[in-house]
């Protein structure tokens, strides 16, 4: 086993342990259920990457948690739909 043969400073010692703290998580939200997911990944919560669905996430939960789960999907692209109509609204006026 090696022995040091010159003893480190603080200095030293700091700028070898510049690099090891923690970094925030990137996180960027689902395009379709609006649930933080981390970019370039499947989203848990409905199943969608970059607006397809792949997994079908439906079909795994039990009955309950499938009614809950879809109400609340519902619920939200009921919101959007909303949002899209009052933006083409704004459009419209300003047009006039």
């Amino acid at each position: 086993m090696g022995v040091p043969k010159k003893r480190n400073t603080k200095g030293h010692q700091g700028k070898r342990r510049s690099h090891h703290a923690l970094k925030r998580m990137a996180l960027s939200r689902c395009a379709k259920c609006g649930k933080a997911i981390l970019p370039h990944t499947l989203c848990d919560n409905c199943g969608t990457y970059r607006g397809r669905e792949i997994v079908n996430v439906f079909a795994k939960l039990d009955k309950k948690e499938r009614k809950r789960r879809e109400k609340e999907q519902k619920a939200h692209d009921q919101e959007h739909a909303q949002e899209k109509a009052a933006a083409g609204n704004l459009e419209e006026l300003s047009k006039k």
